[in-house]
């Protein structure tokens, strides 16, 4: 894969007014290009031209209302009233892989937990979701890599599904904001389990959990899966502690450095006791999770106020299907 490196300058002379010597050293931190989430998003959009093409809204008995755009031909929306997203129908997003309960238990449609990350309600609903992506997703790609950021990515959207599939049981759900908060969870927890390294740490993390407390506030209003924003944010926070390990400041310049003042080992006993602990809690999150889903059990029987979480009743709106 190629890749730049990032220099900074190094030298060895003395401290001014003694004779104990002052090492600077030079240090190479490499940027990778992204390539993987530019594809994404462009993937993202094929797969919603190709949900416009087949929804074909002028072939549709549209009787409660007229396609917008129409001059779009059979890439007009859905009327404002059914989709006010400028998008598909839902039984076109449920065709082509939307998550629903129903199939994915009773229909043994397991695929529908992958598929339904790469759908979108609409135009809104995809431009929102890529510019996040881009701007989240290119920073870490080139911090971090292609693999380990396509890993949480995936699995984020994943976990994303199952809890959504736990607790919404009469909708149909799409999108790839649950991966999308995986990347932010990951972010926090690179944050925390990289600390020793990082300057300004309490303005980065003040900055980034006011980012992700009002992204999922945004969850509390319908029609937003914030079960999806709250299961991807989670999954990808845990990941963030097995994957986004750095080493420990000066391990990369030891040879650099006096043997007595050399680091023997790469990461901090915290490191790997976060890591160590994330990865438990995640195989057993994603295997109890799974199990209740494929027995069918419905996740507001064994947690009557979560239901709160997605949507809060107000004088406003209503919270229902």
């Amino acid at each position: 894969m190629a890749n730049q490196d990032v220099e900074s300058r190094a030298g060895v002379g003395k401290n001014r007014g003694t004779n104990s010597p002052s090492y600077y050293y030079e240090t190479k931190e490499r940027q990778w290009i992204s390539w993987l989430i530019p594809t994404i998003v462009i993937a993202n959009i094929a797969v919603f031209l190709v949900a416009m093409f087949i929804n074909n809204c002028p072939n549709q008995d549209t009787r409660d209302g007229k396609c917008v755009a129409r001059f779009l031909g059979r890439f007009s929306f859905q009327p404002l009233h059914e989709n006010p997203l400028f998008g598909p129908s839902a039984s076109t997003l449920e065709k082509l892989g939307g998550l629903e309960w129903t199939k994915v238990v009773h229909g043994h449609q397991g695929w529908r937990l992958v598929t339904c990350i790469w759908l979108h309600a609409g135009v809104v609903h995809l431009l929102v979701n890529m510019l996040s992506l881009i701007l989240i997703g290119i920073r870490l790609e080139q911090q971090f890599g292609f693999v380990r950021i396509g890993l949480i990515y995936l699995i984020s959207g994943f976990g994303a599904s199952v809890l959504s599939a736990l607790f919404l049981r009469n909708n149909i759900s799409v999108g790839a904001s649950g991966a999308l908060f995986g990347l932010l969870g990951a972010m926090l927890s690179e944050l925390i389990t990289n600390w020793t390294i990082y300057s300004n740490k309490a303005a980065a993390l003040i900055t980034l959990v006011i980012i992700i407390v009002i992204n999922l506030a945004v969850g509390i209003l319908p029609h937003v899966d914030n079960f999806a924003h709250i299961g991807g944010f989670l999954t990808g926070f845990l990941l963030g502690f097995i994957l986004l390990v750095r080493p420990q400041f000066g391990w990369m310049e030891r040879h650099l450095l006096p043997p007595a003042s050399r680091i023997k080992s790469k990461h901090k006993a915290y490191q790997y006791t976060c890591g160590l602990i994330a990865l438990v809690l995640l195989v057993a999150g994603f295997v109890g999770g799974l199990v209740l889903l494929f027995r069918g059990e419905n996740g507001n029987d064994k947690c009557h106020w979560c239901h709160y979480l997605s949507c809060v009743p107000t004088s406003r709106w209503k919270c229902g299907n």
